[in-house]
């Protein structure tokens, strides 16, 4: 029987990106993931649920979710569920978390002023036509 291990999910980040690097110097990036679903109870006020996720990047991937996102920021990724188990103070515990195989931004970043390293002519981005467009 074929199996299917696949989730999309776009929220905002609960915390700033913690990278750190395993032993085979692969980096890796944790983050935690809220996603909030609201919807107008049978009452007429408003309701809202959010669900809270842990998320783990490696490689290039990780990398560049640590250099463009912080908490507050919105992101979609994609990726496969991995179920974690484990002892604390003699408790069993256990959560499911998201292995983030792709990631995208989401919304529009603040406009802000170029650092002192940076000339303004790089911070902005050339102007393209339609037409100039390879599709």
């Amino acid at each position: 029987m074929p199996n299917l291990n696949r989730v999309m999910m776009m929220g905002h980040l609960t915390r700033d990106v913690q990278l750190s690097f395993l032993p085979s110097n692969t980096a890796a990036a944790e983050f935690g993931l809220a996603i909030s679903h609201k919807w107008k109870g049978a009452d007429g006020n408003k309701k809202e649920e959010v669900c809270f996720i842990d998320c783990t990047a490696f490689g290039v991937r990780a990398e560049n979710i640590n250099k463009y996102f912080k908490k507050g920021d919105p992101i979609f990724v994609e990726g496969r569920l991995k179920f974690e188990q484990w002892e604390k103070d003699g408790l069993k515990r256990s959560k499911h978390k998201i292995i983030v195989e792709s990631f995208t931004f989401v919304g529009s970043k603040k406009t802000e002023e170029p650092s002192q390293e940076q000339p303004a002519e790089e911070a902005v981005l050339p102007q393209t036509e339609d037409d100039d467009l390879p599709f």
